[in-house]
């Protein structure tokens, strides 16, 4: 049975790549740090927890469960909505505690790989990587939640943006909708793309009809 703290989690994980203790504590408080900064509203632990149960719940799908949880865990660890390289250094990070484990080194390549393809998620992805494609999928599935939940998020992103004046935010915020809502494919597995891309392309419409007439 999987954890159900987060501290739990990340030791039961820590167990499976052979931590030892000082390294696993000295990670996980650098982790929570990351994701408990003031400037964290959405990207944040809540945001790790989703994913990690997301994946849980979908285990069946995954091949390498450490990557993904790996993954998980360090894919938003640098956030600076002011920056475009949060993914690279993200994936650095990561590697650098990697390279401090026994973790063998293709697999600490495949961590990185996945964090970095969260940059785009309309990019073309590769076919038949069912591990990437329920990762990307997990990360974007508040598109396609319950308006609250939706219009939670929306405000949640504004508020890390907090520093970029409206007329700046609007025009990128639209951008970005524009470009979702434009994307032929928003969910890369079958189960995800029928259960959520109806309602994700109808949030994304509602949040883009709002920037058009002003703002949240």
């Amino acid at each position: 049975m999987m954890p159900t703290t987060l501290e739990a989690r990340w030791g039961q994980l820590a167990t499976r790549l052979g931590l030892p203790v000082t390294l696993r504590d000295a990670t996980y408080r650098q982790l929570t740090a990351a994701y408990e900064s003031s400037g964290r509203h959405y990207h944040s632990l809540a945001h790790i927890r989703k994913l990690l149960e997301t994946a849980e719940q979908h285990k069946a799908l995954v091949h390498d469960a450490e990557v993904v949880q790996l993954a998980i865990w360090f894919h938003d660890v640098v956030y600076n909505p002011i920056r475009d390289d949060n993914e690279v250094r993200s994936a650095a990070l990561a590697q650098e505690f990697l390279a401090k484990t026994s973790f063998p080194a293709e697999r600490r390549q495949r961590v990185s790989f996945l964090i970095e393809r969260t940059k785009d998620h309309t990019q073309p992805q590769p076919a038949a990587d069912t591990d990437l494609h329920l990762f990307l999928d997990a990360d974007l599935q508040i598109l396609g939640a319950a308006e609250a939940d939706y219009w939670q998020y929306a405000r949640q992103v504004r508020q890390e943006y907090r520093l970029v004046p409206d007329i700046l935010y609007r025009r990128g915020r639209k951008q970005v909708l524009e470009k979702l809502l434009g994307a032929p494919v928003l969910f890369q597995t079958p189960l995800f793309r029928e259960k959520l891309d109806t309602a994700a392309r109808r949030n994304l419409q509602a949040e883009l009809r709002q920037w058009e007439k002003g703002g949240l």
